[in-house]
């Protein structure tokens, strides 16, 4: 818990607010590129939002795993007796609460913007509140396959997009259809790349230690 709360003093001392106006911009812009057909924007609000929340988790990408190595915290924690898995765990928690309930704060207005109508609003609200979590574990993953490495942002954002695009799928399509299996896959997708993230960071963290 310590982790967790060092996280998100971190993450609400930077530009916390960041992620979540990129999330606005995104669905503001979608309405003008489109235009005011708003059955074609109801089809597509769904993944234009899911498409802004992914880039959202991705822009602090830099700050979640560099500072930490470079600075010599890892090692610190390290010698502590603190697994790398549990810096791991505390690092995904900690951007979650940074990010995501702020995004689902987001996501009413941008709902809104992108024709999205009071159901689709709900599921679209469920769908990521389901895969938030998961967007953050991944970024933090991918920040620690990275750490250390030139243009680690650039890098980070090609690994990260193919890698969500599971959640993508499903997210978007429990926005469209309630009545799909699609919240269900989206779940399933979303529990194991949180159960699996942590493990993957601390590996990450210990390769890049030797």
């Amino acid at each position: 818990m310590t982790l967790v709360g060092r996280e998100v003093r971190r993450g609400l001392a930077g530009a916390a607010w960041l992620p979540v106006a990129f999330f606005l911009l995104v669905a503001t812009i979608v309405p003008f590129a489109i235009g005011p057909d708003a059955e074609l924007l109801g089809r597509i609000g769904g993944g234009a939002l899911w498409i802004a929340a992914l880039t959202a988790a991705l822009l602090p990408i830099e700050r979640l795993i560099e500072p930490d190595r470079a600075d010599g915290v890892l090692d610190q924690l390290a010698l502590a007796g603190v697994s790398e898995e549990a810096v791991g765990a505390a690092k995904i928690a900690g951007h979650w609460l940074t990010f995501g309930p702020l995004l689902l704060i987001a996501a009413v207005p941008g709902s809104i913007m992108v024709g999205l109508d009071g159901g689709g609003l709900a599921r679209c609200l469920v769908a990521l509140a389901i895969g938030t979590p998961a967007l953050a574990a991944l970024a933090v993953a991918v920040a620690a396959l990275t750490s250390g490495l030139p243009r680690a942002g650039a890098l980070a954002g090609l690994l990260l997009m193919p890698l969500a695009v599971p959640l993508l799928i499903f997210g978007a399509a429990a926005t469209g259809d309630g009545e799909s299996a699609a919240l269900k896959l989206e779940a399933a997708v979303a529990l194991l790349t949180v159960a699996g993230a942590p493990f993957v960071t601390g590996a990450a963290i210990r390769a890049a230690r030797t």
